[in-house]
């Protein structure tokens, strides 16, 4: 049998002229692809005060589950959606490949209302704990594989690490994690990070915050903030039960608990991810837990040229490899 660390997975590799970090990064959300047939479903998040959107796309044509294989569960990354562009190729490698997909919204993500006092933040396993067993017991999903990307990709490797024998998944992708959230927050400083990433991902996150809060003081520290470790020590962290942002980085933080992962996990991170900070070692993992990692492809990029068109293939198609390998 093969193991995972055996298994034959082309390395990302790309042209000089898109080796660089940001142009990976930002060009996949120019890269037009047609939007999946999603059937949405709302769902109570774990408070019962609010409800989250599940994006599915079934390989049948009723729209019924296909129990025949595996669920393919994607957690989004901050602030993302179903209609993020890896979101977007995720769904159309499982439909090609006949796999039931579905894009699982954090709180307040996807377009639907936040009416809860929580919001989502990268340790939050105790909703993933949640959605997992509500595919299982109301859709039927016996088998399950998951895949995360950045904030989501923490919070699954985490997952992973907390449950065990015990996760649900049978086979998880992490993809561009920030496995210690202390150190990528000051790769958000760096100057490309604070001029362009950190307003594109803090603007919509301040605007929800802004509709929540009542105390003066607090709003008028929030429209004064600039970084999103500030926003995490005014507010995701107490918000959460963290206390302050340097506790919510420690504790939510997915690097300290990759030895406990005990069932596949594949790592697929650029090392010249401008959003990250400190990456995982093979000292740091499992022998359940295979790194893969590239010298390019920027967070989240992964962009390749075939035949003279950009694409965001080989993410997807790695991922499934993967998820076939160990569940077939």
């Amino acid at each position: 049998m093969t193991t995972i660390h055996q298994l034959a997975l082309l390395p990302f590799r790309t042209p000089f002229f898109l080796a660089n970090p940001h142009v990976q990064t930002i060009l996949p959300k120019f890269i037009k692809l047609p939007k999946p047939n999603y059937q949405r479903r709302l769902h109570p998040d774990r408070t019962g005060t609010t409800q989250v959107a599940y994006d599915f796309v079934f390989a049948n044509t009723d729209n019924q589950p296909n129990l025949d294989k595996p669920l393919a569960v994607m957690f989004h990354g901050l602030e993302g959606s179903s209609d993020s562009h890896y979101a977007i190729a995720f769904t159309h490698q499982a439909h090609r490949l006949g796999y039931d997909a579905v894009i699982v919204h954090f709180r307040g993500c996807g377009g639907v209302d936040n009416t809860s006092e929580l919001d989502y933040n990268a340790g939050d396993t105790a909703e993933a704990v949640h959605m997992f067993d509500l595919l299982k017991t109301q859709y039927g999903y016996s088998r399950i594989v998951a895949s995360g990307v950045s904030l989501g990709a923490n919070m699954l490797a985490r997952y992973m690490g907390e449950q065990g024998d015990a996760a649900t998944c049978e086979a998880a992708v992490v993809i561009s994690a920030p496995v210690d959230l202390t150190t990528s927050a000051k790769a958000m400083h760096r100057f490309v990070a604070k001029r362009v990433y950190t307003p594109y991902l803090l603007n919509p996150l301040l605007q929800k915050a802004l509709k929540k809060v009542d105390e003066p003081a607090l709003i008028n520290a929030l429209k004064n903030i600039k970084m999103i470790d500030e926003f995490d020590e005014l507010y995701t962290a107490p918000r959460h039960g963290f206390g302050t942002g340097a506790n919510y980085y420690i504790q939510a933080s997915a690097l300290p608990v990759l030895k406990n992962i005990t069932k596949p996990t594949l790592i697929i991170t650029a090392k010249d991810d401008p959003f990250l900070g400190i990456l995982a070692t093979q000292d740091d993992v499992s022998p359940c837990v295979r790194l893969l990692y590239s010298q390019h492809g920027g967070h989240v990029g992964f962009v390749q040229l075939q035949n003279k068109k950009l694409n965001v293939n080989w993410l997807p198609s790695t991922s499934f490899k993967f998820f076939q390998a160990c569940t077939d």
